[in-house]
C-alpha cells in the first residue's frame, strides 16, 4: 500500500505518517521544510525499517510546486492508494481585522495545495478504479468563529472540494473523506497547556484515519468529525 501525505513532518501528519506505517504502509511524504521532513522520516524508518519511505521538499501554496510534486509522486510509483492532503496554514484574525495578504495564503496552502495536488494524482487512480483521498479540514469548516477569519474560508473551500469529489468520483470506486478536527495539540496551540488533557493529540486524528481506510470497497466514511470530549474551545 502506498500513502501519500503532505504536511507530513510534524502535527497531525507526522501522527499519520506513523499510523500508516505501523500497518506497513509506504510513505511518499512532503512538508515544506526539508530539514524537518528528513528528521521525520529518519524517525520513521528507524521505528519501521521494512518499508519504504520516499520524501519531497515544496511549498504546496505555489501552484507548480503542487503540481510537481504530484508529478514527482507518479515517478516513485505506479500506484496511490492513499493521499491525505493535510498541508495546512493558520494565521488568526477576522475579516475586517486581518493582514492584507491573509486570505490569499491560506487559501493558497489550505485549498489550492489540495486542489491542484488531486488534480495531477487523479488519472492514475482513477485508471485503476481504486484509491481513497482524504482532506483534513476542520471543524471550522461547519462553522464560523471568532478569530477564525480567511483560515475558515479556506476551510469552508475545503469542505466543498471534498462533497464535489465525493460525487465525481463514485463511478471509479474512489472513495472521499473530509475529516474534520476540533483542537489538536499541534503547533496552531503552541503554549497551550494541555497537562490536563483538554484538547486532542494528533494520533486521535490518525487512528480515525487509518480506521476509515480499513473498510470494504462497497463502504465509505463520508465524513469524521472528531472534537474535544469537553468540546470547542
Amino acid at each position: 500500500m502506498n500513502v501519500v501525505i503532505t504536511g507530513a513532518s510534524k502535527g497531525i501528519g507526522k501522527a499519520l505518517a506513523l499510523a500508516f506505517a505501523a500497518e506497513g504502509a509506504n510513505l511518499l511524504l512532503c512538508s515544506r521544510n526539508e530539514t524537518v521532513l528528513n528528521a521525520t522520516a529518519k524517525e520513521i524508518a528507524a521505528q519501521y525499517p521494512s518499508i519504504k519511505i520516499k520524501c519531497k521538499a515544496a511549498d504546496l501554496s505555489i501552484k507548480t510546486a503542487a503540481q510537481g510534486f504530484g508529478l514527482w509522486v507518479l515517478s516513485q510509483t505506479d500506484s496511490i492508494d492513499i493521499l491525505v492532503n493535510n498541508a495546512g496554514l493558520f494565521i488568526p484574525g477576522n475579516v475586517y481585522d486581518e493582514e492584507d495578504g491573509s486570505v490569499e495564503q491560506m487559501m493558497n496552502t489550505n485549498f489550492y495545495s489540495a486542489y491542484h495536488l488531486t488534480r495531477v494524482l487523479l488519472l492514475k487512480m482513477i485508471e485503476k478504479k481504486a484509491g481513497h483521498i482524504f482532506n483534513v479540514c476542520s471543524v471550522a469548516s461547519l462553522k464560523a468563529y471568532k478569530d477564525g477569519g480567511s483560515y475558515s474560508i479556506s476551510k469552508f473551500a475545503l469542505m466543498g472540494f471534498s462533497k464535489n469529489l465525493r460525487q465525481e468520483l463514485m463511478p471509479f470506486n474512489i472513495k472521499v473523506t473530509g475529516v474534520y478536527p476540533g483542537a489538536v495539540m499541534t503547533d496552531s496551540w503552541k503554549g497551550f497547556d494541555n497537562s490536563n488533557k483538554r484538547i486532542m493529540e494528533a494520533s486521535d486524528i490518525a487512528t480515525m484515519v487509518v480506521a476509515a481506510s480499513k473498510l470494504t470497497p462497497q463502504a465509505v466514511v463520508e465524513d469524521i468529525v472528531i472534537r474535544p470530549q469537553l468540546g470547542d474551545l
